[in-house]
């Protein structure tokens, strides 16, 4: 099967002009901010495992295999779950034109690309580094958008593999996921008090505190990444305005989604540029992205901003 895309749009002067949108300094710190504080709690946590009697060697096999897994297969679990398949130049001829010429702007090298053959519109990053990155998009997205606005979804997911915020929810998300397993399975630390094991209300209770910082953290900061890819996406295209009209296309799409496709897709939320929210989600306390009424406004005021670069230069 052959992936349809249109030819990537060229802008005037920028074909192979290489954009700098530098470092965001908000962004490297709340990145820095969280690891450090994941790390103290971590490192609490694993006291607590040990006062309550856990096995050492268990907890080290446990999570010493959870961490290579999740650095290693983190980006191809994901892939499976959305049922994305890597493609090749000749499969997908424009999409690989098109990101070819926006990691030559965004001076990163060429991503894996893949396709997820699904109606959900949506489109995400995953890898640990900027070498081994995977962009994927949906058939849904690819189907419904212009070429500059997918563009727009494809220079922002690119943006977050520059910026490498990627990576950091990447570990993120398996901090958190270990204190869900080991709630799941608390009971395989220890037996019961009276034996001199693990008090398992104790490991439950630590385990669930991990849980919930490590959640709001990791929502804190996916949050504040959304704005900075936007921008750079935004820089590298020298569009705003229609990244912000994918934005509104996807998020307008969304309501025509099955309810149980958007079900399937939520635990993918955290790294789609738009989320797949069901109905009777809760979508401010436990939102992944800012609300997308603030991603439009920033855009319209960059748009605003490059225009009048744009006239003074002219000028």
């Amino acid at each position: 099967m052959q992936w349809i895309v249109h030819p990537p749009t060229r802008l005037k002067g920028m074909a192979t002009q290489k954009t700098s949108f530098g470092r965001d300094t908000g962004l490297q710190i709340r990145m820095l901010t969280t690891m450090f504080l994941l790390g103290l709690l971590y490192v609490a946590f694993v006291g607590v495992l040990f006062a309550a009697g856990a096995s050492a060697v268990l907890m080290l096999v446990v999570v010493g295999a959870l961490t290579l897994s999740q650095l290693f297969l983190s980006d191809k679990l994901a892939m499976a779950s959305m049922g994305a398949k890597e493609v090749s130049p000749e499969e997908a001829p424009g999409l690989h034109a098109m990101i070819e010429r926006l990691c030559i702007q965004a001076d990163l090298p060429k991503p894996r690309i893949a396709v997820a053959d699904t109606d959900v519109p949506n489109a995400f990053a995953m890898g640990r580094s900027q070498k081994s990155a995977t962009v994927c998009a949906t058939t849904g997205v690819m189907r419904r958008l212009s070429p500059a606005e997918l563009e727009g979804v494809m220079a922002h997911e690119l943006a977050h593999v520059k910026n490498r915020d990627v990576m950091i929810m990447t570990i993120a998300s398996f901090f958190a996921s270990v204190a869900a397993m080991i709630m799941q399975f608390a009971f395989f630390f220890g037996g019961d008090d009276d034996e001199g094991g693990a008090p398992v209300l104790l490991i439950l209770a630590a385990s669930f505190a991990v849980y919930a910082i490590s959640f709001f953290l990791m929502l804190a900061l996916s949050r504040y990444r959304e704005f900075t890819a936007d921008r750079g996406a935004a820089l590298i295209t020298g569009r705003p305005s229609a990244l912000s009209s994918a934005l509104m296309k996807i998020s307008g799409a969304m309501e025509s989604i099955p309810q149980r496709d958007l079900r399937a897709a939520e635990e993918m939320n955290a790294f789609f540029i738009v989320p797949a929210r069901a109905k009777g989600a809760l979508q401010a306390l436990f939102a992944t992205h800012p609300p997308m009424e603030q991603r439009i406004e920033r855009l319209n005021q960059l748009e605003i901003e490059l225009q009048a670069s744009g006239r003074a230069l002219a000028a």
